[in-house]
Order: structure tokens, then sequence, then C-alpha cells
């Protein structure tokens, strides 16, 4: 047995080793639930009975797919470019910090108070993988470190504001910030908390996106910095500026997810383990099932919506552990990073 290099996957192939990579993930994890004493078929099934042929479960997954679908495009975009942005969580923190300042401290009239909110969030989400970039461009810092580890200060900037200077007036037990007015939060359909202007912006941006990479000259030059380096030296392309666009745009739309969560669903600043649920690493997922095409998203957030629909179904239903979402997710980015071997190489049997 011997491997032999691939100059380009074909569709085809991209297509039938993600979907080999999937299965594997869930038949490992299925693994999983029979070390939890449990039929793992029994499992799957109650997931997508209770998800996918229920009203409240599309509700459900749709509610999970808008920050994945808003994370995921921008995610694609930079991993397209070799910029690996693993920063969405603290990006999407950022991002509901500033929407959040907005609706608590900045008097505007109120058909300008929303409008102001997103553009404030997306901009602090901009900002935020803004600066990783810069580091990145300035001093050489691996910017899947630096934006791990802004994770992290965006966390605490969010304990320390509804702990402190944003605390609500009336606060029992859980920390958060006061209440929105009505019009400072964004519609939802009725009966349900999926916040349905978000997820039109979230498709609609997706489609932009996937024009702009493949019909326009901006998008050529992403790809030549992402796909040849060498050559976008040699054509003269400006890879800083590339990258520091690209950075603004993952991070703004990661910023935009956070604010439809604050303004779509809780309506205040709260607790970023309540705020985010990890959408910003779970998009990572999103985004590499997507293979680089924005468009692609539309599909693969909504599939990883159903995991993280399907696995709260599985806590309150089989009390299994709260964790049982991040041993899928895991597995499921584990076994797509060891599928690339097969995108990039052909095995061949004999000598």
């Amino acid at each position: 047995m011997r491997l032999e290099p691939l100059a380009n996957a074909s569709p085809g192939r991209v297509l039938g080793v993600t979907l080999a990579a999937l299965g594997l993930a869930f038949v490992l994890v299925g693994a999983v639930f029979v070390a939890y004493g449990q039929n793992p078929l029994e499992v799957y099934r109650l997931m997508l009975s209770g998800t996918l042929l229920d009203a409240k479960g599309w509700q459900e997954i749709l509610r999970r797919s808008i920050p994945l679908l808003l994370i995921g495009v921008g995610l694609t975009l930079a991993f397209r470019t070799q910029f690996y942005n693993i920063g969405a969580e603290g990006q999407l923190l950022l991002g509901a910090v500033l929407a959040a300042g907005v609706a608590l401290f900045l008097p505007l009239p109120a058909p300008l108070s929303l409008p102001a909110m997103a553009l404030a969030g997306a901009l602090g989400g901009a900002l935020w993988c803004g600066l990783a970039a810069w580091l990145r461009l300035r001093f050489s810092v691996n910017e899947i470190l630096s934006t791990l580890m802004l994770n992290y200060v965006a966390q605490s900037l969010v304990i320390f504001l509804i702990n402190g200077p944003w605390r609500g007036k009336d606060v029992r037990g859980y920390i958060y910030s006061d209440r929105f007015a009505e019009y400072q939060q964004i519609p939802v359909w009725a009966g349900s908390s999926v916040h349905w202007p978000t997820l039109l912006l979230g498709v609609l941006l997706a489609l932009v996106l996937q024009f702009v990479l493949f019909r326009t000259t901006l998008g050529f030059r992403m790809r030549i910095v992402g796909e040849n380096p060498g050559a976008a030296r040699y054509l003269g392309i400006a890879q800083g500026r590339v990258l520091l666009l690209l950075a603004l745009i993952t991070g703004g739309m990661a910023g935009l997810a956070g604010v439809g969560e604050i303004a779509g669903i809780h309506h205040r600043l709260i607790e970023p383990s309540q705020l985010s649920s990890g959408y910003g690493f779970t998009a990572i997922i999103v985004a590499w099932l997507a293979r680089g095409h924005p468009a692609l998203v539309l599909l693969t957030a909504p599939l990883m919506g159903l995991v993280l629909a399907g696995g709260d179904l599985l806590k309150v239903s089989l009390n299994m552990p709260f964790r049982i979402v991040d041993i899928f997710s895991g597995v499921i980015l584990f076994c797509l990073i060891g599928s690339e071997l097969f995108l990039r190489y052909r095995v061949r049997w004999g000598r």
C-alpha cells in the first residue's frame, strides 16, 4: 500500500470523503452511547423524531442555526485565506457587549436604536478579530493562539461588566444587565425564539459572499492568497491588506451573531456560558464542512444545529451528561481533520 499525491480532489471525492468522515463520527459517538448504557440506534431515533419530526424541534434547530450560519460563513472565508480564526466565541461576546452598551447607555430614537446595536456589534467583533490579524502582520504572532486567548479575555470582560458597572437593578441569583427596551428587541416568529431578521441576514450574507469569493476581483485575491501565497506575491497582491479585511469580515459576522443572541433571545447581557453555548467553536465544524464555499454553510449550519438541538433533547430525555454535545462536536471535527489525508492523497494497493 502506498499514498500518491492528488493535484486536486474532485467534487465527488470531496463529498464522498466528507460523508464517510461524518459516518465514522456517528459510529464512534454511538460507541460512547453504548458505554453509557444506551442503544445508539434508539438514541439517534430519539434525536431525529424529537427534532425533524416535531414542529418545536424545527424551531430549535433554526434558533441554533442562526449564530452558526453567521459565524460559519465568516470562518469559511477566513479558512479559505489561511487565516485560522479560532476566536469567534470571543468576537461574538464582544459584539454582544458593544450592542448592549448602545442599548443600555446610548439614548437614540427608537427607529435608530436596533440598527445602531447591530452596527456596534459588528464593529466590536471586527475589532476583536482585527487585533489578532494586526498581531500576526506586525509581530508574526500565530493567530490560532491569539484568537484563542482573546476568547478568555472577552469572557472575563462580560463577567466583569454584568457583575460590576452594568449589573442589573433586579438581579436575583444569576448575574445580568438590565433588560432592553421593547424597541431594542429583534422580532421573532410567533411562539418561538427564532429571530427571523437575523436568519434572513445570514442567508443573504452567505449568498453575497459566495458571489464575492468566486465572481469578483477581491474574491480572486482572497483565493490566491490562501491557495498560493507565492503567486500572490508575484502578482503584487497586498497580502496583509487581504488578511486584515478577512479578519474584519469574519469578526464582524461573529459580532452580528452576538447581537442576534442578546437582542433576539435574551434581551439583556448575560453570562458568557448562557449567551453563546459554544457557538464560536461549533461554527468551526460548520465552516470545515463547507469546504471553502460560503453558500454551503446554508446546509452545514442546520446540520450542526440539529446536533445541538438533539443533544439538548438527550440531556433531558435520557439524563445524559451536559457535555454530550461537546463529545459530538469534537469527534466530528477529529474525523473531518483526519479525512483531509484522503483529499490530498490516493491510496494505491500493491507495489
